[in-house]
């Protein structure tokens, strides 16, 4: 699925446009005990619960594509009786009323899903009859196919925090009565995915919100799918795989990492224009090894990392997209920003020490005199009304400016 397709998907979740027709949901509390099942009408429900519910399943489709949001196919061998891939396509046929079909899933995501935490199971279904585009992206009032969909979000369940409130029927102050809060929706996926704007019963598409450490046993066990490494993974994993061959105790690490990033960028920034529109550009060894030489890096280090890279990155190469770092490029301009502020700090103090503003300590000097060296010796100090002051004679053609303005006496 690509962001037009999770968009076209995403855009009817909302208030006005949700055609959601079941929910259906489990407790699942830290012994991995269901501790209670229910099922609802969504459009019946409160508004409260019906805001919260909705807010949940649209969750499962948000974040980066490739990175939060992760298509996943079905080897040939789950797609057989009793596999992964036809239990969810039982569970979309039956609209989520087969009691024995949605407790075969619960235990299914029990067994698989690795948590010490208590959690909600959440299942949705809907319909979507899919509109015919034009060429041009206008959507006609016909439908060719109903996208028939079930959505899933896990989401944690925890403790609300201690403190105090005010109690109205007691007139006092006391302890808040805590209560098991649902969280943000951790993992989830949608079934079939929306691929080509139709629905591909051999894909699904997963979510995850922690793109670090995704719930990959749950990918791989749960649904039958061989994983993929996130976009972050891909990117953590190179820098690791740079600093690993520049050496640990290297002071010129961090040095390269940016001058890695920075060349990166340029080379996406030269690729992109000579590419056709959404067309990715793909990091093969071949291509990233000039990429660390122009970085730098010894011929005997690029080679250790052209190695690792080829092992870590055998299934397929990484978008260049998923390897820059744009947090390293923006603290970097902010380095570089703050060295140049630096220098033109050092010139300054050297013009004004220069120029007797301040002395070499820094110092502010309060009075700055310039006068002609014939004048100095007349320059003396005397005591008027108590107050010591300096004395310059003037002649009466004499021109004085203080603090840059014109002043007569």
């Amino acid at each position: 699925m690509n962001k037009r397709e999770v968009t076209e998907i995403k855009r009817r979740l909302k208030k006005e446009s949700v055609t959601i027709s079941k929910m259906v949901g489990c407790y699942v509390d830290s012994s991995k005990e269901k501790v209670v099942k229910f099922r609802h009408s969504f459009l019946n429900l409160e508004d409260e619960e019906f805001y919260k519910y909705l807010e949940i399943a649209n969750k499962v489709l948000s974040g980066k594509i490739g990175n939060n949001l992760i298509e996943l196919s079905f080897p040939t061998e789950t797609e057989v009786n009793g596999g992964p891939q036809q239990s969810l396509m039982a569970l979309r046929e039956s609209g989520l009323e087969n009691d024995d079909l949605l407790d075969v899933f619960y235990d299914h995501v029990i067994e698989t899903y690795d948590t010490i935490d208590n959690y909600l199971i959440l299942l949705f279904h809907d319909t979507y009859d899919v509109p015919i585009k034009t060429s041009d992206n206008l959507a006609l009032d016909d439908s060719e196919e109903v996208y028939d969909y079930i959505l899933c979000a896990i989401c944690p369940v925890a403790l609300s925090k201690p403190g105090l409130s005010y109690h109205a029927e007691e007139n006092s102050i006391g302890a808040v009565d805590r209560n098991w809060i649902v969280g943000a929706t951790e993992s989830g996926f949608t079934f079939p995915a929306f691929t080509e704007r139709s629905a591909d019963i051999h894909s699904v598409l997963v979510y995850t919100k922690n793109a670090k450490e995704p719930h990959k046993e749950f990918w791989e066990n749960g649904l039958g799918c061989t994983s993929k490494f996130t976009s972050t993974e891909k990117k953590n994993a190179f820098t690791n795989m740079v600093s690993h061959a520049m050496g640990p105790d290297n002071e010129d690490t961090e040095d390269v990492l940016i001058e890695v990033q920075s060349n990166l960028n340029a080379y996406i920034e030269e690729e992109t224009p000579l590419r056709e529109k959404d067309d990715p550009i793909i990091l093969t060894p071949e291509v990233i090894a000039p990429i660390l030489e122009e970085s730098g890096i010894r011929e005997d280090k690029v080679k250790k990392i052209k190695e690792d890279y080829e092992q870590f990155f055998q299934e397929e190469a990484p978008e260049a997209e998923e390897l820059l770092d744009t947090k390293v490029l923006k603290d970097n301009e902010t380095r570089i920003e703050k060295k140049v502020l630096q220098e033109k700090v050092v010139d300054l103090t050297k013009q004004l020490e220069s120029a007797g503003v301040i002395n070499k300590d820094g110092d502010e000097i309060d009075i700055v005199l310039k006068v002609s060296s014939d004048r100095v010796d007349q320059i003396s100090a005397t005591f008027v009304d108590g107050q010591r002051c300096l004395v310059i004679p003037l002649e009466a053609d004499d021109q004085t400016t203080v603090n840059g303005e014109k002043k007569y006496f």
